[in-house]
């Protein structure tokens, strides 16, 4: 065992661990905690063992080498318990997991090797996923406390320490709806390989994560399972630090390093990292030194790039015998309770393997929150909202606060703000505030996270406002609107997008019909590094794991001569996930019945919108509260259009009785037979179209009607009886007006 805690700033910190080292380590283990841990090793052990004797051929990325991982989770949760911790939320790899489900979090193990039978049933509303990517949440007694703790792995796809910021957000939404400041009631443990925690970026993005506002979580247990290779490559190879774990060290996170098969030092250090974690509520990494049994997984043959280590592996004995023979040499135990306490073990699987093969259909635990299991009222909600509403909104966003001295500029924005709300206008920025005002005087809370979002990128939001004279002084404006509202966070993030939109989303999964949560890019483009959350959990998470999430990404898109880096968000590849069937067009009859959106939308992976007017991304945003169905809402935020004097909207717009539209009827033409050519746009181009069309004379030939809901257009829709678009059957050409690169970049 080696504490790495001498490279701490804070001298009481330093002092802490000291004392636990002199006064608690040798006090820590009596005989019957001795027992206790080789029980918890013959759990992890005996699974593995029978595991390998049924589904030999099977991929299960055991845990064999490392077994001792269950004893160090079963103390860290005993610990937490005993702190007050009422829900710990977790993530981890492939590596183990099966073992982790089915020991620390008990599952059923009946329904676990259920997992193995290949003639399974998934649910036709699912795609299902290999059985070490799915998450489980089970209420857990705690024996030495008496108390019960709820554990939530979540889902984790094979791309290596996806799931950390996905864990820190969900763990920081509980907290939130908990009212949980510090971290007493929830808390977070993150399990990782040992190159993955060296080589994945994203791993360095959640550390500072950690002590940021409005993103920490009041410290994480990390435990990083070191195999001593990753895959077929050795340590000299995959990092350059002398430790896996050294980037801890950046955010003053002490590292326990312990060697894997002394069973009794791991089972101490594991308690003082939540001991460490409960008092200083900072992060906390455990490194368990140990080996990989078998190959990368249990096919693979790892004797064919490390075939000195797998020959000091094929010859090692297990913790759990080593343990065994240390207790039987100090008579703690003999042979016969060893052997008892293996059959005990034995017996059980051999009745799950049994009971097992009666289930037939993947178990209701793995995907019950599907928003897909059931239908549901396919109604949305209205999203009109009353004139007095609004103008209280308006008011709060227009009026300088007293005792606050302001930024002449933006003096001059808010009277701004005031002379359109007297014309009874809004522009794009106090459109969203009124979705925003609104539905906290609903009790739906918002949060508003990104790069310099408080302000906005394009300085058009100033939701935060700061004290020209008095450091540090600020307000949050929405905050001050109504009488017992709901909270508005809104918060500028880290230099990262891989990290911070892992956090929203997993943020968003917790009570996605009561809270509205939003990510906006700097730029649209901004959001290529974060692609792995978008594919492996937005665009999929419901259909593979049943994840329901109303998540909303803000991406600035246009050609605003920025350059080809800070213009396009990609508006192609969301529309290729959203799963429609391209070879599908709807009929008549469908597209004629009134609830067509909803069953369309409910087929879809996402919404991918791009709004033309401020009351159209105003219903947008409230209707996330509003579908029968969370689905998350990909939206091609504006940039030239939030000082475009033309893209306004009325507050008529926006009242009781007023909705989204997936089409705007272009009102200027008198008469529709006259019309021509039918244009088709969205966004900035409609007033590009515009202007060229008046600039030509041709504003009875040409109409524009505004697109705002894709991808869900065909000629037939334009052309339907029962759509808005059904003035402009006559026109003898239809076409899609759209952004070119090559007319904007060059100024």
């Amino acid at each position: 065992m080696f504490l790495g805690f001498t490279h701490l700033t804070n001298p009481e910190e330093v002092d802490w661990i000291k004392r636990q080292l002199e006064v608690e380590r040798h006090a820590f283990v009596d005989e019957n905690r001795k027992k206790w841990i080789l029980q918890r090793l013959a759990a992890p052990s005996t699974l593995e063992s029978f595991l390998e004797k049924k589904y030999s051929s099977e991929k299960r990325f055991g845990l064999e080498g490392c077994e001792a991982l269950i004893p160090c989770l079963d103390v860290i949760v005993e610990r937490c318990s005993q702190s007050g911790v009422q829900t710990l939320v977790m993530g981890m790899p492939h590596r183990g997991r099966l073992n982790v489900l089915a020991n620390t979090l008990e599952m059923p193990l009946k329904e676990l090797l259920a997992l193995f039978d290949a003639k399974l049933k998934i649910p036709e509303q699912l795609s299902g996923d290999v059985k070490y990517h799915l998450g489980f949440t089970n209420s857990k007694l705690v024996a030495n406390t008496g108390k019960k703790i709820e554990l939530v792995m979540l889902p984790n796809p094979s791309h290596l320490e996806t799931v950390n910021s996905v864990v820190l957000g969900r763990t920081c939404a509980e907290q939130f709806h908990l009212g949980d400041t510090r971290g007493d009631k929830v808390a977070s443990i993150l399990i990782h390989g040992d190159a993955a925690f060296a080589g994945q970026g994203v791993v360095s993005e959640t550390l500072q994560l950690s002590g940021v506002s409005g993103y920490s979580v009041g410290g994480t247990i990390h435990v990083v399972v070191n195999n001593q290779v990753g895959f077929t490559t050795n340590p000299d190879t995959y990092r350059s630090s002398a430790y896996c774990t050294d980037v801890a060290r950046t955010i003053n996170a002490p590292v326990f390093h312990v060697n894997a098969d002394d069973a009794e030092a791991v089972t101490f250090v594991s308690s003082l990292a939540a001991e460490w974690r409960a008092k200083f509520r900072k992060d906390v990494v455990i490194d368990l030194v140990c080996y990989r049994r078998r190959g990368h997984n249990e096919v693979d043959e790892p004797s064919f790039t490390q075939p000195a280590m797998y020959k000091l592996v094929s010859k090692h004995p297990r913790v759990f015998k080593q343990y065994a023979d240390k207790l039987i040499k100090e008579k703690v135990v003999d042979h016969n309770w060893i052997a008892e306490t293996q059959k005990s073990y034995q017996n059980s699987c051999e009745k799950a393997f049994a009971d097992s093969e009666k289930i037939t259909v993947l178990p209701p635990s793995l995907w019950e929150n599907s928003s897909a299991t059931s239908e549901s009222d396919r109604s949305v909600a209205a999203t009109g909202v009353d004139e007095a509403t609004l103008m209280q909104i308006g008011q709060a966003l227009s009026v300088p606060p007293d005792g606050m001295a302001l930024h002449r500029n933006l003096k001059r924005i808010l009277t701004q703000r005031k002379d359109m709300l007297s014309k009874r206008m809004a522009d794009w920025a106090l459109g969203e505030a009124f979705a925003f005002g609104s539905l906290l005087k609903e009790g739906v809370s918002v949060r508003l996270s990104g790069q310099d979002v408080e302000r906005g990128t394009f300085s058009h939001r100033h939701h935060i406002l700061h004290d020209q004279e008095v450091k540090g002084k600020r307000m949050s404006v929405l905050n001050r609107v109504f009488e017992n509202q709901a909270e508005y966070t809104v918060h500028n993030s880290i230099l990262s997008e891989y990290g911070v939109l892992g956090f929203e989303l997993g943020y968003s999964l917790r009570r996605p019909r009561r809270s509205l949560v939003c990510w906006e890019a700097q730029f649209g483009d901004f959001v290529n590094t974060a692609q792995c959350i978008v594919d492996q959990y937005l665009s999929s998470g419901e259909k593979k794991w049943g994840l329901q999430t109303g998540l909303v990404l803000l991406l600035p898109h246009g050609y605003e001569g920025e350059g080809p880096e800070h213009s396009s968000a990609r508006l192609e590849r969301f529309l290729q996930s959203c799963d429609d069937d391209e070879d599908a067009c709807p009929s008549a009859e469908e597209l004629a019945n009134p609830h067509f959106a909803q069953n369309q939308l409910r087929q879809c992976n996402w919404q991918v919108l791009n709004p033309t007017t401020p009351a159209n991304n105003f219903h947008a945003l409230r209707r996330q509260l509003a579908l029968p169905t969370p689905k998350p809402l990909i939206m091609m935020a504006p940039k030239s259009l939030l000082r475009n004097p033309n893209a306004r909207s009325s507050i008529d717009e926006m009242l009781p009785g007023k909705e989204f539209q997936r089409v705007i009827a272009d009102s200027s033409v008198q008469n529709p037979a006259s019309v021509k050519k039918l244009l088709l746009c969205s966004g900035k181009v409609y007033y590009d179209l515009v202007k060229r069309r008046q600039e030509d004379g041709l504003q009875q030939q040409v109409r524009e009607p505004g697109v705002t809901a894709l991808p869900t257009w065909s000629s037939r829709y334009c052309r339907s009886p029962s759509s808005a678009s059904n003035s402009w059957r006559h026109s003898r050409m239809i076409a899609f007006g759209r952004n070119e690169k090559s007319s904007e970049t060059q100024q």
